[in-house]
């Protein structure tokens, strides 16, 4: 196996190892991740009163409810009820993650990089099945907006498995130093662009999220990035309004007034 800095990996030496329980705990965390993360935004929006959100209790409450109900269903029957969302949640990413977390703790890591690489692209298409599941076209043979989404997390969810048990059976790199800087930086590039396009327009928020991007990397050259940002903005605003005829808004609200 090669490493991300394209160094190999010397087999001569031993495999290296990974606490069982300290590996089975990472994917139980991940396991919970929407749940907590719920929790923390509801706790965000009580201390900082701004609405969107359900209070905490009523998300201990919901998420609990929802996993015992998720046990019902697999072991029962539901009579075809309407599942909420929660209980999907359950359903389709947090139940089999607890089965994967479990699996961790008895398994032996021989590349432990490959393995949860595999399991976080498991645990994405995962949620992405969860996250559409709502749609036209999710389930059965019929076609809609759903189809593509789930033809897309199954794959991903094979192809994350086979990633994960190739780490489980040769041997490969150890886990890398987490670079927390780049995937903070475009995460928060994509949240800017989903809370200003609506306000600003797709002018503003489309250079603004390119220049937050730009912030995850100290190799960044700001006169190439801003001319390079000025250029994609310009595209994306002959691109989507007008070749794409999307009812798009370019420039904020009170320009427009």
């Amino acid at each position: 196996m090669v490493d991300t800095l394209g160094h190999s990996f010397d087999q001569s030496r031993s495999p290296p190892t990974v606490r069982a329980s300290s590996a089975a705990m990472a994917v139980l965390i991940l396991a919970f991740a929407p749940q907590i993360f719920e929790l923390a935004w509801s706790l965000a929006a009580l201390i900082f009163r701004f609405s969107g959100a359900r209070h905490p209790a009523l998300v201990l409450y919901g998420h609990a409810s929802a996993l015992l109900t998720a046990i019902v269903t697999l072991f029962g029957s539901d009579g075809g009820a309407a599942r909420s969302s929660d209980v999907l949640l359950a359903l389709i990413y947090t139940y089999p993650l607890l089965a994967i977390a479990a699996l961790t703790f008895f398994v032996r890591l021989r590349a432990p990089q490959d393995y949860f690489g595999g399991v976080v692209l498991v645990a994405i298409a995962l949620f992405a099945l969860w996250a559409s599941s709502d749609l036209q076209g999710i389930r059965g043979f019929s076609f809609g907006a759903g189809t593509a989404p789930r033809m897309f997390g199954v794959l991903l969810v094979a192809l994350g498995a086979g990633v994960a048990l190739l780490g489980l059976m040769s041997d490969g790199p150890p886990l890398a130093a987490y670079a927390w800087r780049g995937p903070l930086f475009v995460s928060l590039s994509i949240v800017s662009f989903a809370v200003t396009i609506r306000p600003l327009g797709l002018v503003v928020s489309a250079f603004a999220s390119f220049i937050i991007s730009a912030l995850g990397t100290p190799e960044t050259r700001w006169k190439e990035t801003i001319i390079v940002g000025i250029c994609l903005t310009v595209g994306c605003s002959l691109l989507f309004p007008y070749a794409l005829g999307l009812p798009l808004q370019l420039f904020p609200r009170f320009l427009a007034r």
